[in-house]
């Protein structure tokens, strides 16, 4: 029995001493955060598998099945090839720098975003340790901040493109992404007074006796329809533009600069759907189970991460797209007022739990 007990602690020693590395070393820090972000950008291949494959169940057609058999396993990577292989066009009119760098800034916010998102708290020999490839004190005003980079990227492909019709999709995301910033940031604040941190990790321990999907139902609606505008999806994608035939800021790319740009849609909902799960849904507190089973916290945040991508493809199968003069007055007129009210019971409640 002894021996076991040996192995035991030496394990925990292991741990301790590789955590404790975690947090002082640079360079492991890097190397988690590109294993990280590598797992995200998974998240988001197969979040554009299951859309498209959704979808296609939810409006009674036929899916990717061409390419990888029945279930078209494999139609993304014909994709990526095809894109890979694309002839890379530039227009005339453009200008270069910032038509290159706009879907660069795209996916560097959603990277910004992913090293302070934290998968599970882990308790050694009685010291915290968050999975996370930092950990801030202000981490939830961070990931609001670093957000908001998304705007520019939108702003430098719309000016940088050359073009009418990418410009005025460029503004028409600015006036939707300005709008709806405003009470997504104030959703976030009130989650931050009634947990007494802004710090996420303590946000998701504040739920360990109940989520605020609960405490705040208002809130977690606010949020869920900001968001929604915040990532571009349906029914607040106003990239799109029928009356104008075009494919919005992105309308000049091809090639795999279209690629980056449409990927980012999908990085930023992929990150947004964790942030959900962190903020609402408990983070990786999980439910109460029969017997002694026991679920890593990250397996829950990971479960509950993807049926938050499963309602955002739903929401796009079952609703159809706004005119952009609904969009803001949604976002103005009614998402506003309500997060300030929630904001207002968000601030009793935590005075009451203090």
């Amino acid at each position: 029995m002894g021996i076991f007990v040996d192995i035991y602690d030496g394990i925990m020693n292991l741990l301790v001493i590789f955590f404790s590395t975690w947090e002082l070393a640079p360079w492991v820090r890097g190397i988690l955060g590109g294993l990280v972000i590598g797992g995200v950008f998974g998240g988001a291949l197969v979040m554009v598998y299951l859309e498209r494959k959704f979808l296609g169940d939810i409006q009674s057609r036929i899916g990717p099945n061409r390419v990888g058999g029945r279930f078209g396993v494999l139609q993304l990577i014909a994709d990526a090839i095809k894109l890979f292989t694309k002839e890379d066009i530039i227009p005339a009119k453009a200008d270069k720098w910032l038509f290159i760098g706009a879907p660069i800034v795209a996916l560097t916010s959603g990277f910004l975003m992913v090293v302070v998102i934290p998968f599970d708290l882990l308790i050694i020999k009685g010291n915290e340790y968050a999975v996370a490839v930092s950990r801030m004190d202000i981490s939830i005003l961070y990931l609001e901040a670093v957000s908001g980079l998304a705007i520019f990227a939108t702003f430098m492909a719309g000016w940088g493109s050359g073009s009418k019709y990418a410009l005025l999709a460029g503004f028409r995301n600015i006036a939707k992404m300005i709008g709806y910033e405003v009470p997504l940031g104030i959703s976030i604040i009130s989650v931050a007074v009634m947990a007494h941190s802004l710090d996420i990790v303590e946000i998701v321990e504040a739920q360990s006796s109940i989520w605020f999907i609960i405490a705040q139902p208002v809130g977690f609606v606010v949020f869920g329809i900001a968001l929604l505008a915040d990532v571009g999806r349906i029914p607040f994608d106003q990239t799109e533009a029928e009356e104008e035939l075009v494919a919005g800021w992105a309308t000049e790319y091809s090639g795999m600069r279209w690629g980056l740009a449409f990927f980012a849609e999908y990085f930023h909902a992929v990150v947004g759907a964790f942030v959900v799960s962190l903020l609402f849904l408990g983070g990786w507190n999980g439910l109460p189970l029969i017997g002694n089973l026991y679920i890593p916290g990250f397996i829950w945040l990971i479960v509950k991460t993807i049926m938050v991508m499963m309602v955002l493809i739903w929401i796009r199968g079952a609703l159809p797209r706004l005119r952009i003069d609904q969009v803001i007055d949604v976002g103005w007129k009614v998402l506003i007022p309500l997060a300030l009210l929630n904001l207002i019971w968000s601030t009793i409640i935590g005075l009451m739990w203090a």
